[in-house]
């Protein structure tokens, strides 16, 4: 006996990573009759047909919106308050309209005066992402065990709400609802600042790599590599990010400034006491992290390379 999908048809704007991943996903788990999708670039369009993961590749964001049930902003922060003005007489009513940004206040304040009456306008984070972009990126395990944050204005119809939280667990996320204000303030200190940390300490190691032939690189720690990672990611989404989350990523980052003049301090003055407490809180915090699930305990370092356990030929 066959069941109905969740959504009619679902439309995404714009077709990167995230985008791509949830077509993937809502395909794999039947969880829409239609997959559509339009993006900005001829380009791009062209290679999600290739790519056949979608029904669809419809020129115009007002095509793909048309008798859609569920719509999700694919795209970056600061694109998202037009693109809603854009495709808003165009809405089903009874629709349900998302993102997937990761910064919830510019979002409400951007899209939501857009959102005519009758369509339910609930936006959502999913947390979780690599630093790889475009219609190629995307694949249907990215939200296995991961979060998606829902953060519905109030007044919001509870059963869009609960309707969007079962599309996002049918992809595989845990999710959790809360106000836009405290989501940017944990996503704050949780993803905003350490990505804008990365991104000055590998700028900082490129000018120091000029000076020493390139051994910043070819001599990189795990460490170093891990924060070359996350500064990979879209510059044009983390752009948007910083400037729509200002006030509380600079809390976050006046807090950090704080913490690190602390640090300064006891290596300054050989304070191996202060040092190892510091490094005995925080060593607990990632085996927390661990122990929920949220990454695995296994070491980056150690495995063998493919060609040296290779058997002979």
């Amino acid at each position: 006996m066959s069941t109905e999908p969740l959504f009619k048809r679902v439309a995404l704007i714009g077709f990167g990573l995230i985008g791509g991943s949830i077509a993937r996903a809502a395909r794999a788990q039947v969880l829409a009759g239609e997959i559509v999708t339009s993006a900005r670039s001829a380009k791009t369009r062209a290679r999600v047909e290739e790519l056949r993961v979608v029904d669809r590749v419809l020129e115009t964001n007002a095509e793909a919106v048309k008798d859609a049930d569920l719509v999700i902003l694919c795209i970056p922060v600061g694109a998202c308050g037009p693109v809603a003005e854009e495709i808003a007489p165009f809405l089903e009513p009874g629709a349900i309209v998302s993102d997937v940004g990761s910064v919830k206040g510019a979002i409400a304040r951007d899209m939501g005066p857009h959102i005519p009456q009758g369509v339910h306008f609930v936006p959502a984070h999913p947390v979780a992402g690599t630093e790889h972009s475009g219609p190629d990126s995307g694949f249907a395990e990215l939200f296995i065990n991961r979060w998606c944050i829902l953060t519905p204005p109030d007044g919001t119809d509870p059963a869009a709400v609960e309707k969007l939280r079962e599309f996002w667990a049918g992809l595989g996320a845990k999710v959790e609802i809360m106000t836009p204000d405290h989501h940017d303030l944990v996503l704050a200190i949780t993803s905003h600042l350490p990505h804008l940390i990365a991104y000055t300490i590998v700028g900082t190691a490129d000018e120091l790599a000029q000076v020493t032939s390139s051994e910043v690189i070819k001599f990189s720690a795990g460490g170093f590599r891990d924060f070359t990672r996350i500064a990979a990611s879209d510059p044009t989404m983390w752009r948007d990010v910083f400037l729509a989350n200002k006030e509380a990523v600079l809390e976050m980052l006046g807090t950090f400034n704080e913490d690190l003049s602390k640090l300064t301090r006891a290596i300054r003055r050989n304070d191996g006491e202060a040092l190892f407490e510091h490094f005995t809180r925080t060593r607990a915090i990632r085996r927390g992290i661990v122990e929920i699930g949220q990454d695995s305990a296994a070491p980056d370092f150690g495995r063998p390379h493919a060609n040296l356990t290779k058997k002979p030929e």
